[in-house]
């Protein structure tokens, strides 16, 4: 996630069929073409007439929220955050389904958060707790993992903490093919996580 102004539209990392059953074609090329879309164009065009910042990563400018022109800041917080947390949505899923945490990550699920079952209860609580639109969240503090839950777009890489992977609880991820059942969205997400990925970024963040 190290682009800079323009910010790309990421392609997906599989088919637009390839999570299925557990999310749609449809689902999918909606959230992907049609709401990351709008917020890769939201924050272009936030970003075109200041090219002082143009050469900022998205995190940096995620980092330096507090730093930027006010009449940027929400924009930017807004689509900026809903750029980087879809990218990293759509890059912890895979078509290669029911993998589990293994080596350095699995040692550190177990000694931070009891064990993959305690995760997979505790994540789920994070996900169905967020009132209204959000992500759950599971973060690396300097190798520490915790779990939390967000707001809107917001993004704990603007706390300088670094993700290391998020469900999307909007509606919109999901009520397409899940409507109202939200519980039956995240149940069915914990089989297409992208671990490999996951452990990637946890060893990133030691």
């Amino acid at each position: 996630m190290k682009q800079h102004y323009p910010f790309p539209l990421v392609p997906l990392p599989y088919p637009y069929d390839g999570l299925t059953p557990e999310l749609s074609k449809e689902i999918l090329t909606f959230h992907h073409d049609k709401h990351l879309k709008t917020y890769v164009d939201n924050l272009n065009n936030l970003l075109a007439g200041y090219p002082d910042l143009q050469n900022l990563s998205l995190e940096d400018l995620l980092m330096q929220l507090d730093s930027l022109p006010k009449a940027l800041q929400t924009g930017v917080q807004n689509n900026g955050g809903g750029v980087y947390n879809h990218n990293l949505y759509f890059a912890c899923m895979t078509p290669e389904k029911n993998l589990k945490p293994e080596g350095e990550l699995l040692t550190a699920m177990n000694r931070d958060i009891g064990s993959y079952e305690e995760f997979v209860t505790k994540f789920t609580a994070a996900a169905m707790g967020q009132f209204g639109s959000g992500y759950a969240w599971l973060i690396s503090k300097n190798g520490s993992l915790q779990i939390i839950n967000l707001p809107n777009q917001n993004t704990p890489i603007a706390k300088g903490i670094k993700p290391i992977l998020n469900l999307d609880v909007w509606e919109h991820a999901y009520y397409l093919q899940y409507q109202n059942r939200r519980a039956e969205y995240v149940q069915n997400w914990f089989s297409l996580v992208n671990w490999p990925y996951v452990s990637e970024l946890y060893l990133q963040s030691c």
